[in-house]
């Protein structure tokens, strides 16, 4: 018997992360997904876990590649998308990504800049990054659109003398700040492991 559920998580990846983990305890696997739509299937309870892993940097092939590679592994990968967007032909400048994928279309990454990975249940942590390096890396992709987003709120928001732009930069500057404390603490870890 299958489940649907209908919800938005946006870029609340760990939020996502557990309620997917959640289910999997309940005794549910993610057979398929859409932009607002999780179908799960009955499953025997924790016989797998999940991780969803931000994407939205990368271009068409290096997704398509990293993809590919999860899949190698044995895992189970699914497409997400990170925004609602209902329209057909939209492209999106992202100047934060990596050279191939700075323009995000239909065809390429757009509507596509999560994976959630699913794994059978080892008893071990599930984690897909993790070196100290790729963690900072790995966090620095997530900061940066927040940044940007940022930075273009308090442009505006000084240019405007909007209290609306000021209220979206206070806004933007929680997940700026919750990735920055993340790519700190790796760094940390990092020298602590040196020594």
């Amino acid at each position: 018997m299958s489940k649907k559920y209908y919800c938005f998580f946006g870029g609340l990846l760990t939020v996502q992360a557990k309620w997917l983990n959640k289910m999997s305890a309940r005794g549910y696997r993610l057979m398929r997904t859409g932009k607002l739509l999780y179908e799960f299937e009955e499953c025997e309870p924790d016989q797998v876990q999940y991780c969803v892993d931000f994407i939205g940097h990368k271009s068409k092939d290096n997704a398509q590649e990293y993809y590919d590679f999860l899949e190698d592994v044995g895992y189970k990968v699914f497409y997400k998308n990170i925004n609602l967007n209902f329209s057909v032909g939209k492209v999106r400048w992202r100047p934060w990504a990596e050279k191939g994928g700075r323009i995000a279309a239909n065809s390429t990454t757009f509507n596509r800049e999560l994976l959630i990975v699913e794994k059978e249940n080892d008893g071990k942590p599930f984690e897909l990054h993790t070196s100290f390096e790729d963690k900072k890396r790995y966090y620095c992709n997530l900061r940066n659109p927040w940044l940007l987003m940022l930075l273009m709120s308090v442009v505006f928001a000084f240019a405007e003398r909007s209290i609306v732009f000021g209220i979206f930069t206070l806004t933007f500057l929680f997940p700026v700040l919750v990735c920055q404390v993340q790519i700190m603490r790796a760094g940390r870890e990092e020298k602590i492991k040196e020594w």
